[in-house]
């Protein structure tokens, strides 16, 4: 019996296999294996987008800066300053109680030079400034985003009368008046609080005054976009295999947070920071002579016209540092944008 026609022989088919040339398009796999493909999460795509970003890089790399300024302060004004609080008066022209020389007394010994009346350095005031700008707007921007990110998740995820009043809780700490409230809460502050003393009493004051009336607007944020998650088909699977409420909020819910939490809280950072400074030129931050650069604001509104660079330095602290952290939060925000071209 012979063999059916649409069978070929072993034999046959080793040997049109050898002889057939490759596909059209079929990739050559006799030599070396071929470099698998690799995907991207979404955090590496971010850091990808936010790479080609060069003024939000300019912006991370000034608040790297600032940050490392501020952490070794004392090592860098025992090299380049003076104390902070020591008074140099043979700097001041005793007549007129201005620096003496031009530039408000800048020389290779005061870099930034002196304070009128007291002589005081001003480089060494700006290092230390930059520790209670940093330090409050630091702070205050965690209490606001954990407070918000809990009660905000809370409201769009369970919906019904919990969301209806911490909905209107909201729009209450929207609309009260903060700065009021800031400046009677710490005209009555004692001088020793809790372990705290002096300006201690007053940067726990100012992180829980302004992270407290922050958190309302993450809240919104994460309410709405809670709403628009708990819909989503892998919540809905995970209620169906029996996953409790918990568990949702915690690995279905949070992960999907994390991106807009982040933007706002890179962009609320400058918001405190110039918070702090208003206060402090309102009186109501820090004690003196702690150094701040609102203080510092408020101390030269007397002496500007005969030393105008002794405004001038602290105000360009100020604007360099809530310029830097607007530019990387804008860049943080277009690389975690989904629908960014970049």
């Amino acid at each position: 019996m012979t063999a059916p026609l649409h069978k070929a022989s072993a034999v046959e088919s080793t040997a049109t296999a050898d002889a057939a040339p490759d596909a059209p398009g079929t990739p050559d796999n006799s030599g070396a294996s071929g470099k698998a493909i690799e995907g991207r999460s979404p955090w590496k795509i971010a850091w990808t987008r936010l790479k080609r970003d060069k003024l939000a890089l300019a912006g991370a790399f000034v608040v790297l800066f600032l940050v490392l300024v501020a952490v070794f302060a004392p090592v860098i004004v025992g090299l380049l300053g003076h104390p902070p609080d020591e008074f140099h008066e043979d700097q001041i022209d005793p007549l007129f109680g201005t620096p003496i020389g031009s530039w408000g007394g800048v020389s290779s010994e005061f870099l930034f030079g002196v304070e009128p009346v007291n002589g005081r350095d001003v480089f060494s005031r700006i290092v230390y400034g930059a520790r209670i700008s940093l330090l409050v707007a630091f702070l205050a921007a965690v209490f606001a985003v954990v407070l918000g990110t809990i009660l905000g998740i809370i409201a769009g995820y369970f919906g019904g009368w919990i969301d209806a009043a911490l909905s209107r809780v909201m729009d209450v700490m929207l609309a009260f008046p903060q700065l009021l409230f800031t400046i009677a809460l710490v005209s009555v502050l004692p001088n020793e609080l809790l372990g705290l003393d002096g300006s201690g009493v007053r940067i726990a004051a100012l992180v829980v005054v302004i992270g407290f009336f922050g958190w309302p607007y993450v809240g919104r944020i994460v309410r709405g976009q809670t709403l628009s998650l708990r819909n989503r088909e892998y919540v809905e699977a995970a209620q169906s295999l029996g996953a409790g409420r918990l568990y949702i909020l915690r690995r279905e819910l949070l992960p999907n947070l994390i991106a807009p939490i982040t933007v706002y809280a890179t962009l609320m950072i400058p918001t405190n920071i110039l918070t702090e400074a208003a206060l402090s030129f309102l009186g109501a931050g820090v004690k003196p002579p702690t150094a701040s650069w609102g203080q510092m604001l408020s101390t030269a509104i007397t002496t500007y016209e005969a030393d105008p660079l002794f405004m001038v330095i602290p105000g360009l602290a100020i604007f360099i540092t809530v310029l830097a952290f607007n530019l990387f939060g804008d860049g943080v925000r277009d690389a975690l944008d989904p629908k960014g071209s970049r």
